[in-house]
C-alpha cells in the first residue's frame, strides 16, 4: 500500500534543470540555423546536418552536438528530480543518459560527407552513435507516457506525451524512407531534429510546472 506525500522543492532549485533544458536546445537551434548561412555550399536538400561538422565551421556543429547532449542529461535529471520512480521512468532516464553520451561521441567523431568514395573510421562510428542516438531518443518518447500515469504531476501531461510521440514516429519513418541518393533526406533530417527539439522543450515546460508545484508524490507507507 502506498501513501501521497507532499514534498514541495525550492523554487530556484526546481526551475534550473527545464531552464537548462531550454537554454541549450535553443542554443543548438540557434547555433544550427546560423550555418545554413555561414555553409551555402551544404544544400539542405543533400546534406544531413552532421555534415556541418566536417569542413569551415565544424567546431560550431560540434558545439550543437554538445549542446544537445547536455539538454538531453539535464532532461534526465529533471525527471529524476520530479519523482519519476517507476521501472519505466527509470530505463527511460537512464536513455536519455544514453543518448546524452551519444551525442558526445557524434561530436567527436564527424561523420563521412555522402560524396565521399571512402568509408573512414570516424565516420563509421558517428553512424552507430547516430544510431543509438535516434533509436534513444524515440525509444524515451514512448515510454515517458507510460511513466506518467501513475504520477500526480504529470498524468495529465499523458495525452500530449503520446501525441509527441507519435509525430516522432512519423518524422521518423519519412526520415527513413528517404535515406536513399536523390530523396531529400537533408530536410526530412531537419524536419526530424526540428520534431525532437520541439518535443524536449515541451517537456521541459511542463517539467517546470511540475518541479514549482507541490506535488503528491508516492511514498511507502
Amino acid at each position: 500500500m502506498t501513501q501521497e506525500i507532499s514534498v514541495p522543492p525550492a523554487r530556484t532549485q526546481s526551475s534550473i534543470w527545464p531552464n537548462l533544458v531550454a537554454f541549450f536546445i535553443l542554443y543548438a537551434f540557434a547555433a544550427l540555423a546560423l550555418l545554413h548561412f555561414l555553409r551555402p555550399d551544404y544544400t539542405p536538400r543533400s546534406h544531413m546536418i552532421s555534415d556541418y561538422a566536417v569542413g569551415h565551421f565544424g567546431w560550431l556543429m560540434q558545439s550543437v552536438f554538445v549542446a544537445m547532449s547536455l539538454g538531453y542529461l539535464s532532461l534526465a535529471l529533471g525527471l529524476n528530480r520530479s519523482g519519476l520512480r517507476s521501472l519505466v521512468a527509470r530505463l527511460a532516464i537512464s536513455l536519455l543518459v544514453v543518448v546524452s553520451i551519444g551525442l558526445i561521441v557524434s561530436a567527436i567523431f564527424p561523420t563521412d560527407l555522402e560524396e565521399s568514395t571512402v568509408s573512414t573510421r570516424t565516420g563509421n562510428i558517428h553512424t552507430v552513435s547516430f544510431l543509438i542516438n535516434v533509436g534513444g531518443s524515440i525509444l524515451v518518447a514512448l515510454l515517458l507516457p507510460m511513466a506518467y500515469w501513475k504520477h500526480p504531476g504529470w498524468r495529465s501531461f499523458r495525452l500530449e506525451s503520446v501525441l509527441w510521440a507519435v509525430l516522432i514516429l512519423i518524422a521518423f519513418a519519412i526520415q527513413f524512407r528517404t535515406l536513399h541518393r536523390g530523396a531529400p533526406y537533408g530536410i526530412t533530417n531537419r524536419a526530424f531534429v526540428l520534431v525532437l527539439f520541439s518535443w524536449m522543450l515541451v517537456t521541459a515546460s511542463r517539467l517546470r510546472t511540475v518541479l514549482i508545484r507541490p506535488t503528491p508524490a508516492p511514498a511507502a507507507a
